[in-house]
């Protein structure tokens, strides 16, 4: 295992603020500036998904450099699987409760509502591998739980060459069926382990698996690379977009999500945090990256309740969501609402923060990371 790597740690927590800046919609709306901001600042949030992907499969070659895979993939399963619990015992609840009470103010029948919420809840595929029958926003762990153990197959059999070029023409795939459908139709789901974080996960293995270790006399070079990828990402998504479509950007919100600028912007970025480990060190964020994860899992359910909270003041007369306060409010308030929750439930033992996210009582019979 390499020494301890500030700049990932500190990542961590600036990609989870783009990741809930993505979900927040930030200024989308307010006026045509707002929508137009709204189009820079969800571009540029794109690296952050890739980046947590990139940072996992980096991770797990380090990991399993001299031991077995299979054994580490089971550790990092069953944490996986217990964070990807927890969020669900977060979102649903609050969930239900919010399609009842609409349900409810409506006059409609609650307990078919209900019923029917709870069945999609637990809708096999979309619970176990897309991960989206709670929340969409949770389809990052099954995600991350199916590219890792895919990742742990091909190291597994001896086959590690064949992981770029097996996951590259998947993401391909993947890319057609999401922003490039103008080309060709492809019917499936591709956001997903399979069409896309099987790839990112597979280069960030192979980077650390190669022993590949980016230079600080090359950073200036990964830097650069990095802004001109991110600003080629940021044309290619106009073009697609709006260029190509004749729409205004003023007007309208593109919203397919991952391109190719997205991947060569992702991983110059990483490999540039990589040529400077030290990055971010003399600052808090490397120990807060350990938080990621937890606003991660609660921030769709503190995200619902303020949406909740916007619909019923616009109910009752007060139009908040098109205001240019409460777009700078959202954004911090979920974040930093979905880290006071998680803290709170580490804090009544619901949780263990940087092991196990299960109760103490049942954490011992499952082991620790």
């Amino acid at each position: 295992m390499t020494g301890r790597i500030h700049s990932i740690d500190a990542m961590r927590m600036v990609a989870m603020a783009f990741v809930v800046t993505i979900h927040t919609d930030l200024f989308r709306g307010v006026g045509a500036y707002g929508t137009a901001i709204n189009f820079v600042t969800d571009s540029t949030a794109r690296f952050a998904v890739p980046f947590f992907f990139l940072a996992a499969g980096y991770f797990f070659a380090h990991k399993t450099a001299d031991g077995d895979p299979v054994a580490y993939f089971k550790t990092r399963a069953v944490r996986i699987g217990s964070i990807y619990a927890f969020g669900l015992a977060l979102a649903a609840p609050v969930f239900l409760a919010g399609a009842v009470v609409r349900e409810a103010a409506t006059g409609g029948a609650v307990a078919s509502v209900a019923v029917e919420r709870l069945a999609t809840f637990v809708s096999p595929l979309e619970l176990l591998y897309y991960g989206d029958s709670v929340s969409v926003i949770l389809w990052f762990l099954p995600a991350l739980l199916f590219s890792l153990g895919l990742v742990c197959a091909f190291a597994r059999l001896d086959a590690a060459e064949y992981l770029l070029p097996v996951s590259l023409a998947l993401h391909v795939v993947g890319l057609l069926g999401a922003s490039y459908t103008m080309f060709v139709d492809v019917p499936l789901e591709v956001r997903d382990a399979l069409f896309f974080g099987f790839f990112y996960t597979s280069v960030g293995y192979v980077i650390a698996s190669r022993e590949w270790q980016p230079t600080a006399e090359r950073s200036r070079r990964y830097l650069g690379a990095t802004l001109l990828f991110g600003a080629l990402h940021l044309a290619e998504r106009y073009a697609l977009g709006y260029a190509s479509t004749g729409a205004s950007i003023t007007e309208e919100v593109y919203v397919a999500s991952y391109t190719v600028g997205t991947a060569l912007f992702s991983i110059s970025l990483f490999v540039f945090l990589l040529s400077r480990p030290n990055l971010g060190r003399s600052t808090p964020l490397p120990s807060w990256g350990t938080y990621a994860v937890g606003v991660y899992v609660a921030h769709p359910a503190v995200l619902f309740v303020l949406e909740r909270t916007a619909e019923a003041l616009e109910f009752a007369g007060y139009d908040v969501e098109g205001t240019l306060l409460w777009h700078l409010v959202l954004t911090p308030a979920t974040f930093f609402g979905a880290l006071l929750v998680y803290l709170a439930a580490h804090r009544v033992g619901a949780i263990e923060i940087g092991g196990i996210h299960l109760p103490h009582s049942l954490a011992r019979y499952v082991g620790r990371d």
